[in-house]
């Protein structure tokens, strides 16, 4: 120290943080007062999981937070050891080229530290949130959205068993998730009005009882459906389920995500197709729609997105309706022909 004045400091720093470690409300290091390769990230990180991501987020959620903690967050502040207050972007930049994943897998990584950051600087444990590395920098690449026409979806779901059609042709008609069809009960669908209630879906295999957006969804069964949906009703089953899968064996033989994808897959191959479980239904759908002439906005309307951006994706690879706008500007052009009349 260079006096008497900066070691009292010091030492009521540390009487300060010692005090709090005797509450329990964080752990005791010298080497924070030491500098020697101390860091209460990784100490903040877990005490942030256990008493706010884990009793308010989806299991899924917290399964994958810990994932990046214990393979990616953790290794790199013991690697290269910074206080909470000093972290910047250099440091996250780092962090970032450090992982060795997929860019997207590296933003979900990088946006796990940023809810972190954010829950510190509104905990005033830092003073301010530093800038994090922007969208462009990872390198992420959208994908185009993969699927198939009606007519193709309809030869997929005809070489499905008889007794599990129902499932996937719902998630044909009705632009949803696989993982709500899961999780949809009896007492979801309102047969007076002709509605499915939307407030249930699936995480880390579990049910549970809000969907992705923790937002309930109500809407109109399609009419091509309401007599399967009558019927799925007046099933003599002991299983809350609307639908139900005679093959399970507990949860109330409800569908999974994993029995759903394996049925779609043997039919695909019948039908010989290539399509995944999600695009073949709620993208497929999706474009469809779009294809077959319906706006953006309706779209919008039907799938309950909160952004408009989210739809637009479907309009952007309808080739077939960029050929008719194509087409019908040209027929504008050729039958506007107008006369020139001159002036003497």
């Amino acid at each position: 120290m260079y006096d008497r004045k900066i070691a009292e400091k010091c030492l009521a720093m540390i009487q300060s943080r010692w005090e709090e470690h005797q509450a329990g409300l964080c752990q005791f290091r010298i080497e924070e007062f030491t500098r020697k390769g101390w860091t209460d990230v990784i100490d903040y990180y877990q005490s942030w999981m256990r008493d706010f991501i884990e009793p308010n987020r989806t299991p899924a959620t917290v399964k994958g937070y810990w994932s990046y903690y214990e393979n990616w967050v953790r290794p790199f502040f013991e690697r290269y050891p910074v206080a909470l207050h000093e972290i910047q972007l250099d440091t996250l930049v780092r962090l970032m080229n450090s992982i060795k994943a997929s860019p997207k897998y590296k933003l979900n990584v990088l946006m796990a530290l940023h809810a972190m950051m954010d829950y510190a600087h509104r905990s005033r444990r830092i003073p301010a949130m530093p800038p994090f590395p922007k969208k462009e920098d990872y390198g992420i690449v959208e994908p185009r959205i993969q699927w198939v026409p009606g007519d193709t979806q309809e030869k997929i779901i005809a070489a499905i068993p008889a007794e599990h059609r129902s499932v996937f042709h719902w998630l044909m008609l009705h632009f949803r998730r696989p993982a709500e069809a899961c999780a949809l009960f009896k007492t979801d669908y309102d047969p007076i009005n002709r509605a499915f209630i939307i407030r249930r879906s699936l995480s880390a295999r579990q049910l549970i009882n809000q969907t992705k957006t923790k937002t309930i969804h109500v809407i109109p069964a399609a009419d091509e459906f309401v007599s399967t949906a009558n019927r799925l009703l007046m099933q003599d089953l002991d299983s809350p389920f609307l639908f139900v899968n005679r093959r399970a064996r507990r949860d109330g033989q409800r569908y999974t995500n994993e029995s759903l994808n394996i049925i779609w897959k043997k039919a695909c191959k019948a039908a010989s197709a290539e399509i995944g479980l999600y695009p073949g239904t709620k993208h497929s759908s999706c474009t469809n729609f779009i294809e077959e002439g319906g706006t953006v906005d309706e779209l919008q309307m039907l799938t309950d997105h909160a952004r408009r951006e989210s739809v637009l994706k479907y309009a952007d690879i309808t080739l077939r309706r960029k050929r008719e706008i194509m087409r019908r500007r040209k027929l504008l052009q050729n039958s506007y022909n107008p006369k020139i009349t001159s002036i003497k």
